[in-house]
């Protein structure tokens, strides 16, 4: 094969790579357990967090109780991206996008 062939067939499957990704990272994944229902995207983002009405907390306070949540829950994520970042990049930038 020579290397024009190779060069094609690498950016065809870098296209549908990134076309799986953006696919992954559209969808809404859904998690329950007990008395928490949770909504994530595929880019590991809280979009939804329900706790159940029977614990006995004013709505009000559940409501912000359940933003409070999300908030940390996504900065943590964030926090962790940015520290495998910093700590993968001694590895070199060709690992850009698998992690």
């Amino acid at each position: 094969m020579n290397i024009q062939a190779m060069m094609k067939q690498a950016q065809k499957l870098q296209g549908d790579m990134l076309k799986t990704k953006a696919e992954i990272d559209a969808k809404i994944f859904q998690g329950s357990y007990s008395l928490v229902e949770l909504s994530m995207n595929g880019k590991k983002e809280v979009v939804s967090l329900k706790l159940s009405r029977d614990l006995g907390i004013a709505e009000e306070d559940l409501e912000l109780l359940e933003d409070s949540i999300i908030v940390a829950i996504n900065e943590t994520m964030k926090n962790i991206d940015v520290e495998t970042e910093q700590k993968m990049a001694k590895y070199g930038s060709g690992l850009n996008g698998l992690l």
